[in-house]
């Protein structure tokens, strides 16, 4: 990784900047629905720079009100040619200040600037080889490559994902980089700073993606390391006592890191005026409430209400297999028990959620940008006599940098390092239709699964390990008698911010044991199986 030198070759003689630039402390990021745009945000943040994520209908006179120090122009899943594809004002291009497009940003950059998009042939999806062009000599110039790619080698790999691709450049552009199926997989414009990618340098799949955004960042946008997350956190803050006031909050509480992070932040804010609500489902893993309430209520001294309403989300879900359809119905049902709850801090004017950045992108469509991959079930939609104002801290965080602000803020490891869950329980991790005997099955697998993963020396930097139960069954035969009983699926993921993650290379002895506890300890289970699938293209949970 190219972290911020000032003294670096490449770095000393930047293109002239604009009046004031030293003075902008931010990068600008204008959303065009890529599932990854919040990706690129955390990237430049690890860099210790600020950056922040703008609608694609944003001004150049309104960016001007704070000037960046740079722009970047996100990928997204439309076509510039579609009827209500997300533009870009013009005028931004005219502002002098440098701007990076990736995927669909380098699709809008070449047909807003005079040059030809046309579909490919086929879509270009995965991995492919990067070729670099070389540079033509000069006396001018100096042996080593600059500009976006900087002291990278001359081809390596990343991840392309796109339909269109740039067919002619634009007046003033010239290609840098070529692939196989992508002639023109980056261009530049080196006198006004404009830069563009096909491929993603954000996710972890594109070799050196780190370097090319800090060549971006540090070497062409002049930024410096001036940004981190405790500078967040009195921000954060202070404008939680601004917007909050002397008025109530009523948090909907997990129990996971995220919604623990919100309440230390909402307690350092208000204090007392907190109320949290946390509902047993049924859904959670074995021993969880008991848990929660020994932690929160008693440990960290909130203000804790336990709704019990297991058999109730049972009965809604009896008979139901369809994936969307018992998201919906968790949602709606949490949904109703937390109003329950919620109608008696009636005085409460705020309802906080631990809402994080992949909860976001991947449950709420933007019309004409981001497609909805799976739904959410954060408390939304509540009935009209409960007319509460949000109040979502972490909704433009990754679950890292929310541990990070959790260590700052002091909050014990053992909560911190808790592996994420989704918000619907162990109902997206039981295929097919709910029960509490399949529930009951499938706590008892995880548990065992969770305290072998523990044992294990890099266990703190595996993302998140889990049981998954099938609904089909297969025959086996235990002590001289035949079964017939349910498949348990081990999935275990190396991320870092759960938007991109790969199979954990979990050692063979440790499947080994988690698999002869499961059948031997579990019954009604009989045959365990291990998922070595990525995302993309499969997701983290199984619905």
């Amino acid at each position: 990784m190219i972290e911020y030198a000032p003294n670096r070759a490449t770095w000393l003689n930047p293109p002239p900047l604009n009046k004031d630039v030293t003075m902008r402390k931010r990068i600008a990021i204008l959303d065009y629905g890529s599932q990854y745009t919040h990706l690129i945000a955390r990237r430049i943040r690890e860099k210790k720079v600020y950056s922040e994520v703008l609608p694609t209908s944003v001004t150049a006179a309104e960016l001007m009100t704070n000037p960046p120090l740079g722009i970047i122009l996100s990928g997204g899943p439309a076509s510039v040619f579609a009827e209500g594809a997300p533009q870009i004002d013009p005028a931004i291009f005219d502002l002098g200040i440098p701007v990076l497009g990736i995927c669909y940003g380098m699709q809008l950059m070449a047909h807003t600037l005079g040059g030809k998009v046309e579909p490919g042939a086929e879509r270009e999806y995965g991995r492919a080889v990067l070729s670099i062009k070389e540079q033509a000599s000069s006396a001018e110039e100096t042996a080593d490559r600059t500009g976006i790619f900087a002291g990278l080698p001359a081809s390596f790999t990343v991840w392309m994902s796109h339909g269109d691709r740039v067919a002619a450049l634009p007046q003033g552009f010239e290609t840098v980089a070529t692939s196989a199926n992508c002639p023109y997989a980056a261009m530049c414009d080196e006198k006004r700073r404009f830069y563009a990618l096909q491929f993603h340098p954000e996710v972890v799949h594109s070799e050196h993606g780190s370097e090319i955004l800090a060549n971006f960042v540090f070497g062409i946008c002049s930024a410096k390391p001036d940004w981190d997350m405790s500078t967040w956190i009195d921000e954060t803050v202070e404008r939680m006592k601004k917007k909050i006031g002397n008025d109530e909050v009523v948090l909907g509480l997990s129990g996971g890191v995220d919604s623990s992070v919100v309440a230390v932040l909402l307690d350092k804010a208000i204090g007392k005026r907190l109320h949290c609500i946390f509902v047993d489902n049924g859904l959670l893993r074995k021993n969880e409430a008991a848990q929660v309430e020994g932690m929160f209520g008693e440990k960290l001294g909130l203000d804790l209400t336990v709704a019990r309403a297991a058999e109730r989300f049972y009965a809604a879900l009896d008979g139901v297999d369809e994936p969307e359809a018992k998201r919906k119905i968790i949602g709606r049902e949490f949904i109703a028990v937390f109003a329950e709850e919620a109608r008696k801090f009636a005085h409460c004017r705020f309802l906080a959620q631990g809402t994080i950045y992949p909860d976001v992108i991947e449950s709420s469509a933007k019309p004409g940008n981001s497609q909805t991959i799976k739904s959410h079930h954060n408390v939304g939609g509540l009935p009209p006599d409960l007319k509460f104002e949000l109040v979502e801290p972490l909704r433009d965080l990754f679950k890292d940098e929310v541990r990070s602000v959790g260590r700052l803020l002091g909050m014990d490891a053992e909560l911190l390092d808790r592996q994420p869950f989704p918000g619907p329980g162990l109902g997206v991790r039981i295929l097919g239709e709910i029960t509490a005997e399949k529930v009951r099955l499938l706590q008892e697998a995880d548990a065992r699964v969770q305290e072998e993963v523990k044992k294990l020396p890099n266990y703190k930097s595996i993302w998140q390990t889990f049981a998954v139960l099938l609904p089909c069954r297969s025959v086996g035969v235990m002590g001289d008698q035949r079964t017939y009983e349910y498949t348990c699926v081990i999935r275990s993921v190396d991320s870092i911010d759960a938007m991109t993650a790969d199979w954990t290379r979990l050692p063979y002895d440790t499947l080994a044991t988690i698999s002869s506890r499961i059948i031997n300890e579990v019954r009604g289970i009989n045959r365990v199986v291990y998922d070595i699938s990525s995302k993309p293209p499969a997701t983290i949970e199984w619905e």
